[in-house]
């Protein structure tokens, strides 16, 4: 047999974990996350109807996108499956603030990343983002969150590392 050499180059090399897994509809309460139309939510709302003539008990879900803010409505039979993000957090150090709103930051192991700005598109992630850019302007060490589900990441909380310490 020929032996066959293959140019393959990997830009990213996670595990393949899925980026949802199914859960019962009935089972998802307040506060959870859900996927509603391809995004990834907070539920804010679950109210259950009673079995009709025709047997299931249906679930009306109204969610935010944990992204973007924006309010969802799902209407599914309790007894079947939704889709779920796999949602994660991770702390960053910040360590500087460019011009054009990307943010350098530091993960407890030492390595960097440099491919997220400053939270926008919410009146609170703008928020969030003045406070960063005035903090770190003042010189303080900020430890901010990152969130991360379905291939986005956001910077979600700031937290205050001279008082964890």
């Amino acid at each position: 047999m020929a032996e066959e050499h293959h140019d393959v180059t990997f830009e990213s090399a996670d595990a393949g974990a899925s980026l949802t897994y199914p859960q019962q509809a009935g089972t998802i309460r307040k506060n959870a996350f859900i996927v509603i139309k391809n995004r990834p939510c907070k539920v804010i709302d679950v109210s259950t109807s009673k079995t009709g003539k025709h047997g299931h008990a249906k679930c009306h879900f109204v969610a935010t996108d944990i992204f973007t803010g924006k309010k969802l409505e799902d209407l599914q039979p309790s007894s079947h499956n939704s889709e779920v993000p796999n949602v994660s957090r991770q702390e960053y150090t910040v360590i500087d603030i460019s011009e054009d709103g990307f943010v350098s930051l530091m993960d407890e192991a030492g390595n960097t990343k440099d491919d997220l700005k400053l939270p926008k598109g919410t009146d609170e992630s703008e928020k969030l983002a003045q406070t960063i850019q005035a903090e770190f302007d003042d010189g303080k060490e900020l430890v901010v969150v990152v969130l991360k589900a379905m291939g986005e990441e956001m910077i979600s909380t700031l937290k205050n590392a001279t008082a964890t310490e």
